[in-house]
């Protein structure tokens, strides 16, 4: 499957699962005991090689990396989980409103009881 695809292509995929759990830990300063604590509450899903060891994409590290910044701070790890989920969703959803403004869509303000 990703030999149909040019290296330099998957090099620039943020979803390219290039970094296995050590290199993944060591990148962001961690232990792989939280990639896989992270990976049980949900945050991210590794994807796996054939040989079935995780692989993290340059996304899910940057999702990774804000949750370890959380638990840093004093956050448990489930509601930090809970938190960059939740920040995720956020930006999704502004980001659909501005396309949806681009293109000359109204959007209707959710945030005035009554509006829209």
């Amino acid at each position: 499957m990703t030999a149909d695809i040019p290296l330099s292509d998957r090099l620039d995929d943020d979803d390219y699962p290039a970094y296995t759990m050590g290199r993944a830990a060591e990148m962001l300063g961690t232990t792989p005991a939280f990639l896989r604590a992270i990976g049980e509450a949900r945050l991210i899903t590794p994807l796996r090689s054939e040989g079935g060891h995780r692989r993290y994409s340059r996304y899910q590290l940057r999702i990774a990396a804000r949750a370890r910044e959380l638990v840093d701070r004093g956050t448990p790890i489930e509601a930090a989980c809970r938190i960059v989920i939740l920040e995720d969703q956020l930006e999704e959803a502004q980001r659909i409103n501005a396309e949806y403004r681009r293109a000359g869509h109204e959007v209707p303000d959710n945030s005035v009881p009554g509006a829209g």
